[in-house]
């Protein structure tokens, strides 16, 4: 039973993982940018959702519907705005930038909220399976997060906006001259990867603390969740989240917790090595 649990552990978590990582995937993917903002629109989210529960006595799931929209025009102002105007520049200019936004968000929300842990509190019980404990509060944030990121995979497939997006994704040039404003559809991307992270957020407060200390922890499994996964697609941030939160659980039980991240950034190093493209992706484009 205790592998049982193990593995219950490791795909509640994945599932989360898989939400964390899919709008940085996303970002990356189709605007060839590292948002370094990524972790601290997580925790942004999160702290919107606490202080909305906290104070407004508004549920959290409630709450994130509009904890996304908050973020998602966040994201659309600071692409459309900020980094719209580098886009063309080598990645390293467009990291820098962002990085340097981050820095600004990051400090900004230590003086607004302090660096205090915080979490939501819900008691809505457990579900007992054999020898398996698994906690509503848990199993809801899961669910909520594959749910999440199934829609993002469905409007990128079969909506206007989201064939537009993936014109963009395989080739700029082409998509601008069949008259896709490309800018535009960059700013609802990067827009899109900010909702995603709210809504993330939104879900992460009511399963662990969340403080601004937490930004780079968040932002570094978005990277190792891309490399095992696939660079770009919802399908490899799916998998490549359930795949680091099954190798996380595994690991804090044969290793201890503290060795976890440890285990996940080896395996991420392996993966780059002898499949660079991840275990669903694939060079070039869909």
């Amino acid at each position: 039973m205790e592998y049982g649990q193990v593995i219950a552990n490791g795909l509640m978590l994945g599932g989360l993982y898989a939400c964390i990582a899919v709008g940085f995937s996303l970002v990356w993917g189709v605007l060839n940018v590292i948002n370094m903002l990524h972790g601290s629109f997580i925790i942004l989210g999160g702290y919107l959702t606490f202080f909305a529960w906290l104070h407004l006595k508004v549920n959290p799931l409630v709450a994130l519907a509009p904890v996304a929209a908050v973020l998602f025009s966040i994201g659309f102002l600071v692409q459309y705005l900020l980094v719209n105007r580098v886009i063309t520049q080598p990645v390293l200019t467009t990291l820098t930038l962002t990085f340097g936004l981050d820095m600004i968000l990051y400090n900004a929300m230590n003086l607004a909220f302090e660096a205090t842990p915080r979490r939501i509190v819900l008691d809505l019980g457990r579900l007992h399976l054999g020898g398996v404990i698994l906690p509503y509060d848990r199993v809801v944030a899961m669910a909520l997060a594959l749910v999440l990121t199934a829609i993002l995979y469905l409007v990128l497939r079969t909506s206007r906006t989201g064939r537009a997006i993936v014109a963009v994704r395989m080739d700029r040039d082409a998509a601008a001259l069949m008259g896709i404003r490309v800018n535009r559809v960059y700013a609802i991307t990067f827009g899109i990867g900010a909702l995603m992270a709210g809504a993330c957020g939104a879900l992460v407060a009511v399963v662990f603390p969340i403080t601004t200390s937490v930004t780079g922890l968040f932002l570094g499994k978005a990277f190792v969740i891309c490399v095992i996964g696939g660079l770009g697609s919802v399908p490899g941030a799916l998998v490549g989240g359930l795949a680091l939160g099954m190798i996380e659980s595994l690991a804090s039980f044969w290793f201890g917790p503290q060795q976890a991240i440890l285990v996940g950034f080896l395996i991420m190093l392996v993966l780059l090595m002898v499949r660079p493209t991840g275990l669903v992706g694939k060079k070039g484009y869909e």
